[in-house]
């Protein structure tokens, strides 16, 4: 008898599915005030689909406001993914603010600040 493996393409497809069902849940369910523009970053999914953790950033808000916001209205989240998804195990999830980001503009905003004083020091005038 041959034990069929679920392998890690099925486990990204899932963590995908996730990602496009919360994106639009959060826009269309949840009503709670602290949430700001919250876009949903990625999705990493534990191999036994026991957990999921949620990357997100925020266009306009407080990110840690809306963290918990995210945070408490997670055990909703999870039962409406539930009646959407098709598999038999739907993971707890864990939101988590993406600060990628923030330090990316401010990596550009340092490199941005190095070559202007860079061009100032080479200038003969």
């Amino acid at each position: 008898m041959a034990v069929r493996r679920k392998g890690p393409g099925r486990s990204l497809k899932v963590a995908d599915q996730i990602q496009r069902d919360l994106s639009e849940l959060i826009a269309r369910e949840l009503k709670d005030p602290r949430l700001g523009m919250v876009t949903i970053q990625a999705v990493e999914v534990t191999p036994d689909y026991a957990h999921a953790k949620v990357y997100f950033s925020v266009l306009v808000g407080d990110p840690h406001a809306s963290e918990e916001a995210l945070n408490q209205s997670a055990g909703f989240l999870r039962n409406v993914l539930f009646k959407r998804l098709h598999i038999h195990t739907v993971p707890t999830l864990h939101f988590i603010y993406d600060h990628s980001i923030e330090r990316a503009a401010d990596l550009n905003a340092l490199i941005a600040k190095a070559v202007a004083s860079r061009g100032k020091d080479e200038d003969p005038s």
